[in-house]
């Protein structure tokens, strides 16, 4: 087997560790307050993933310090607008046009929007995974061609490990509801967020460029960015009573800490 297909059979081990996670996500526990707490679970893994990609990037935007390189902090801030409208325009402009229905009188009321349903909201968040594991794809491949065999083995184990949390935030919008979460459909969205670190690395393996790896990484955090608002807004919408909202809320603060510590704890390793 030559060198490269190695590398890609590594590659593809790492970025399609995510289905390691498919049989939690597929379990009957899966429901009620252990939804609520892998869903919180999975927005504390997200807003780690925001702070992790930054990091791989800052080195970049920052070489000397505090003082930005200008080319690269526009192109950064674009893409990030670019994946944070886009995914709004995704999730919204289907939906739009009610007053239009209404005949367009202003002094009508427009019906209320409803909000993204779960196969929508699971895919922009298997979206802004996959930009986010193609760029790690990049520095595997960038690190393999380098030879550096100590950082390899660090990066392996540690994407690996990450990878296999990032299931969660993608099943997350079909836990505790009665949405039909169909296993091809599920696989269908861990391969948009697994695949991507294969071509990341193929393209790393061959050629490596910081402009290509500022913006990946910006539309990775753009897309996530957008993606964890209406997790949020699910997870503290009201209940039926002030104390059952009360508790819900204390596990989902609990469960966003542990998503965070998780990935923390698994990129560290």
């Amino acid at each position: 087997m030559s060198d490269f297909w190695i590398f890609m059979a590594l590659t593809a081990a790492m970025g399609l560790s995510i289905f390691l996670s498919l049989p939690i996500v597929y379990s009957k526990r899966a429901q009620g307050r252990w939804a609520v707490a892998l869903n919180a679970v999975a927005i504390g893994i997200l807003v780690f993933l925001l702070a992790d990609i930054f990091s791989d990037v800052a080195p970049i935007l920052y070489p000397s310090g505090y003082v930005a390189v200008a080319s690269y902090s526009v192109a950064f801030g674009c893409a990030f607008v670019v994946a944070f409208l886009g995914l709004y325009a995704v999730d919204n402009l289907p939906r739009s046009g009610p007053r239009a229905l209404a005949g367009g009188d202003p002094a009508l009321p427009a019906p209320p929007v409803p909000d993204s349903g779960p196969r929508t909201t699971a895919l922009i968040i298997a979206l802004g995974i996959g930009l986010q594991n193609l760029t790690e794809g990049l520095v595997f491949g960038v690190n393999w061609t380098a030879g550096a065999l100590g950082i390899l083995a660090v990066v392996f184990f540690g994407f690996f490990l990450q990878n296999v949390t990032e299931g969660f935030p993608i099943a997350s919008p079909f836990l505790g509801t009665r949405a039909k979460r169909s296993v091809t459909l599920m696989v269908g969205l861990f391969l948009v967020g697994g695949l991507p670190t294969l071509i990341g690395g193929a393209i790393g393996y061959y050629w490596s460029n910081a402009m290509f790896i500022t913006i990946f990484d910006a539309l990775a955090i753009g897309a996530i960015a957008y993606v964890i608002l209406p997790m949020l807004r699910v997870a503290f919408r009201p209940l039926e009573s002030r104390e059952a909202s009360l508790a819900r809320n204390q596990l989902v603060y609990l469960g966003v800490m542990v998503g965070f510590a998780l990935g923390f704890a698994v990129n560290a390793v």
